[in-house]
């Protein structure tokens, strides 16, 4: 069964706010990993990119989430 547009959002909301704290801390780890064991910049460069990526996929579902409260 389908939810319904509060229980919906409330998840995607939950999703956003996990995707957040993984991406940090996975950012976080890389770089420290990175520094530590002296990796080539480019895979810091891959792990800002990947980092990027999710902020920007959590800034839309939040953005969608906000317009469709709005409506």
């Amino acid at each position: 069964m389908a939810a319904s547009g509060p229980e919906r959002d409330a998840r995607q909301m939950r999703l956003v706010g996990i995707v957040l704290v993984v991406t940090i801390c996975g950012w976080l780890l890389v770089q420290l990993l990175g520094r530590e064991y002296g990796w080539p910049a480019r895979w810091a460069f891959l792990a800002d990119l990947a980092a990027m990526g999710a902020f920007v996929w959590s800034l839309i579902v939040t953005w969608r989430i906000w317009r469709r409260r709005k409506a």
